[in-house]
């Protein structure tokens, strides 16, 4: 039997050349934290190019800003008339963020947690639905009863969830299907 191991005195050469694990795993998050942001910046402007063919198709006016805010790429459209695109309570809205996403993924071969904005809509509708938590919050205070808030969508549920989630004394859960999935608002344990 023939002995192929490498001599102690190389291993340890090798050993001390060679990165640990530690570092090794510290160089991968760098180097994710980077592809990652590219990766953002591409598919948002993926999702603006696909947005402003949607906009020439539909022969629409509209400024479009392309970013990457808390970790995920955004797109703003701002103009006027633009309030068909946001249809009644944000439908056509999340209808065209679902497209733009499917378009992100044909390109990108990955999902993408892309928002897409029309005409400042979602920006209002976040101050609307804190005034909601905040109200709900308040019943909850004064009665100790749960509140059941009426069915919302993922992006208008996420609002609601952050804007309870920092009053202490209270919290928040989902409940329901899609598309009657609704939040209850409750006394904490």
């Amino acid at each position: 039997m023939t002995d192929t191991s490498t001599p102690p005195s190389a291993e340890s050469a090798e050993a001390s050349a060679a990165p640990t694990a530690t570092e090794e795993a510290s160089e991968a998050k760098k180097s994710e934290s980077v592809a990652s942001d590219s990766d953002l910046f591409r598919q948002s402007e993926i999702a603006a190019d696909y947005v402003e063919g949607l906009l020439d198709i539909l022969d629409y006016d509209g400024d479009i800003d392309e970013l990457v805010s808390a970790g995920r790429p955004m797109v703003e459209v701002v103009g006027g008339r633009l309030q068909p695109l946001v249809g009644q309570r944000g439908a056509t809205l999340e209808a065209l963020q679902e497209l733009t996403r499917l378009a992100i993924f044909r390109a990108t071969g990955s999902p993408s947690r892309l928002l897409l904005d029309i005409g400042g809509y979602r920006a209002a509708r976040r101050k609307e639905l804190a005034a909601v938590a905040r109200n709900a919050v308040e019943k909850v205070k004064e009665h100790g009863d749960p509140v059941r808030l009426e069915a919302m969508s993922a992006f208008e549920r996420k609002c609601v969830h952050d804007v309870v989630n920092a009053i202490p004394g209270v919290q928040s859960e989902s409940e329901g299907v899609e598309p009657n999935r609704r939040i209850v608002v409750r006394a904490a344990d």
